[in-house]
């Protein structure tokens, strides 16, 4: 696509770590090394409204991907440039946002509320299947990316709520618009 006049790469990393960490290898192999992905994020505190951004800094690593680009820790952290850019063009169009870690897993049916109330106590305010695994496959192959998440459905809750997160097609386009001037900056 074109954004400000100069050419950006959109690719679509499928759903959970392992194909998104493949399909990041194939893109990174053909020479692209900046790297802003958006998507939605299930919430761990019903207060943050659906549509909200957050960006993470880091990803709490429980999925099985990134231990195989990085030695094992609890989390990973995002390219600190790339955190940077997009939290500036953020700040430039006036758009609020929260600075988050990430829980990142593969078990969507294991995010049970002793588990969302532990993630919550290390200061994770969401949920995703792939940050993590990119953030690794990032540093392992010396690339910058980031991260923009939206508030999507809500897992906090004693029944999951879906908030027709999935139904915000202005809420994507603005993401891609974003991901793609922050990108730019890197």
């Amino acid at each position: 696509l074109r954004h400000d006049g100069e050419e950006v790469a959109l690719f679509h990393p499928g759903l959970g770590a392992p194909l998104a960490a493949a399909l990041l290898e194939e893109v990174i192999a053909r020479g692209c090394n900046r790297f802003v992905m958006c998507g939605g994020a299930g919430v761990l505190d019903r207060a943050i409204a659906r549509g909200h951004l957050l960006v993470p800094g880091a990803a709490l690593r429980d999925e099985g991907t990134s231990y195989h680009y990085l030695p094992p820790s609890r989390e990973v952290c995002a390219s600190a440039e790339a955190v940077t850019a997009i939290e500036a063009v953020l700040a430039e169009r006036g758009i609020a946002w929260l600075r988050t870690t990430t829980w990142t897993t593969d078990a969507f049916y294991r995010e049970t509320p002793a588990r969302i109330a532990a993630r919550r106590a290390e200061g994770c305010l969401c949920v995703e299947m792939e940050c993590a695994a990119l953030f690794a496959v990032a540093q392992f192959r010396g690339v910058r990316l980031g991260a923009l998440l939206s508030g999507g459905d809500d897992v906090s809750g004693a029944e999951w709520d879906a908030r027709d997160w999935q139904a915000q097609p202005d809420v994507r386009a603005r993401m891609i618009a974003l991901a793609a001037e922050a990108v730019l900056r890197l």
